[in-house]
């Protein structure tokens, strides 16, 4: 008997994906055409108690900061500003009543930013706390943002630094490191890691760009990003080690390796990961602060990290250190 650990997440999602339809699954959102000129947006996120967040290092209100962040961060990729958000909760009745009160105000202060509210939801009995959310948003067909339609010649762009949550994942689990570095500094990758910020402020940008571009967010690591994107794509990538945005703190604390290990496999970034052409790329990152442009889209369909400085060999990304559930 095939168990769900014996094919992963990915092998278990290739094959529900066949229960839906094929024009609508595999980005970071499902759309659906409803008003004319505009489409309506959904996606879904599940967070589970040890597995997206711990009792240990995330206070109830960033509990439901996070929570509502990756549901944003989704749209984001999408193009699409929300509308509103449904909750679903399952937690034990010997949980507090003012730590769900607390979860809730930590959901309304990242909503209130974006002028969003929670439209409604479920509650259940479990023995582990979970939180579910549903977004919905809305876009403009023109300016919806897939996966798939990266282009050979393509600018890879980032939004913005990458690494700074896992980081300050790191100080929160193991205090005694980075003992030498300034409060504000450790201050700031803390925060990076319990209220990571969804780009939606990046849209207003790209409508200055003539459609279509291809993206996604960087929620389960940078690598991973390029490579659903190259994969859904039909493309590979030139990724250049040298341009990939880190926080500046970084070459006073960790080794450059494990700054790229960061940057690359850390994950909880919530940056977004854009395919454009080049003369549209320079203009993004001129008008946004700590964007970079990090390679380009290339007919190999190999996903190819490259030292300009040949200090370093090439090297192969791949999906094996990329965040698996299973």
């Amino acid at each position: 008997m095939q168990l769900v650990r014996d094919i992963g997440e990915k092998g278990l999602l290739a094959k529900l994906q066949r229960f839906c339809p094929v024009e609508i699954i595999g980005d970071d959102g499902a759309v659906i055409s409803t008003l004319p000129g505009h489409d309506l947006v959904v996606t879904t996120d599940v967070l589970v108690d040890k597995v997206h967040f711990s009792l240990r290092t995330t206070s109830p209100e960033d509990a439901g900061w996070r929570a509502v962040a990756v549901n944003l961060s989704d749209l984001a990729a999408m193009g699409a500003t929300p509308l509103g958000i449904t909750v679903g909760l399952a937690l034990g009745g010997e949980v507090a009543v003012s730590w769900v009160e607390r979860l809730y105000r930590g959901m309304n202060q990242c909503l209130q930013a974006h002028n969003t509210a929670i439209l409604g939801g479920d509650i259940c009995r479990s023995s582990v706390i979970t939180i579910a959310i549903t977004a919905f948003g809305q876009v403009e067909p023109r300016y919806t943002i897939r996966r798939q339609g990266a282009t050979i010649g393509d600018a890879i762009v980032v939004t913005g630094v990458h690494g700074a949550s896992r980081a300050g994942l790191e100080l929160l689990l193991h205090p005694e490191l980075g003992q030498n570095l300034p409060q504000s500094d450790r201050t700031s990758l803390i925060t990076a890691h319990q209220r990571p910020q969804p780009r939606l402020d990046v849209l207003p940008l790209l409508k200055q760009i003539t459609p279509p571009i291809a993206g996604m967010d960087s929620s389960d690591g940078l690598a991973d990003a390029v490579l659903q994107l190259c994969r859904a794509s039909n493309v590979g990538a030139i990724i250049e080690r040298q341009n990939i945005p880190v926080p500046s703190v970084f070459s006073h604390w960790l080794t450059p390796q494990q700054a790229l290990d960061y940057a690359l496999y850390g994950g909880e970034d919530f940056e977004l990961v854009l395919c454009m052409p080049l003369v549209q790329a320079q203009k993004i990152i001129q008008k946004l602060p700590h964007s970079a442009i990090i390679g380009t889209i290339t007919a190999n369909q190999n996903v190819v990290l490259h030292d300009k400085s040949n200090q370093n060999p090439d090297q192969l990304l791949t999906f094996e250190r990329s965040f698996q559930h299973f």
